[in-house]
């Protein structure tokens, strides 16, 4: 078999030649490791990609793991624009929820989750997942795609670089002036080296 010396790239991930792949291209070990969660949001979420494991490339999966900690642990209002969610309680009990979209009048849809309890994220909507529970919480998320990507709400919003014009987020929230700017601060700040090992890789 002959092969070009010219790379290949499938879902912008770069393709390793057959003859060179090994069995630590398919294998990821320490997920069931809980991660800290004291941090802003009390959460912390590992996320198993096609860039945590090189063979994930083209097979249309993923994987995530969510700490929660007691009392208000949230993964914050977030949504994956490649893929779907589907959303596995092993401890704890979560608040969970969806929100359709403007043409279909932003319609919510929540429950309450416990332990072996199951939920569905479709596609491309804002959702989110409050421990409402005194104890840990633990969840498994599955994904349909190997690099299913996330946009968090309020951090994309708020904290982009360069900022967003205050004057336009205040009249599109409905917000003083003032307020726009304390939050663009608040989540600036955060954008640091320390507040994305929150959202980390395995």
């Amino acid at each position: 078999m002959i092969y070009f010396s010219f790379a290949v790239f499938v879902n912008g991930k770069f393709c390793k030649n057959p003859e060179l792949v090994k069995p630590d291209d398919f294998f990821l070990s320490g997920f069931n490791i809980p991660r800290p969660t004291n941090n802003a949001l009390g959460s912390n979420v590992t996320v198993v990609t096609v860039e945590a494991i090189p063979g994930l490339n083209t097979q249309g999966v993923a994987l995530g793991r969510i700490d929660y900690a007691p009392n208000g642990g949230q993964n914050a209002p977030h949504f994956h624009p490649r893929a779907s969610e589907l959303l596995y309680v092993a401890e704890g009990t979560l608040y969970v929820g969806f929100v359709t979209s403007n043409q279909n009048n932003n319609r919510f849809f929540s429950k309450i989750l416990n332990k072996g309890d199951v939920f569905v994220f479709p596609l491309g909507l804002i959702h989110f997942q409050v421990n409402i529970g005194h104890t840990p919480a633990v969840a498994f998320a599955s994904f349909n795609s190997q690099f299913p990507g996330i946009i968090t709400v309020a951090r994309t919003v708020f904290g982009s670089n360069p900022p967003i014009n205050p004057d336009a987020l205040a009249r599109a929230f409905k917000l003083d002036r003032d307020v726009v700017i304390k939050l663009q601060k608040q989540f600036l700040a955060e954008n640091s080296p320390f507040f994305f090992e929150i959202c980390s890789e395995l």
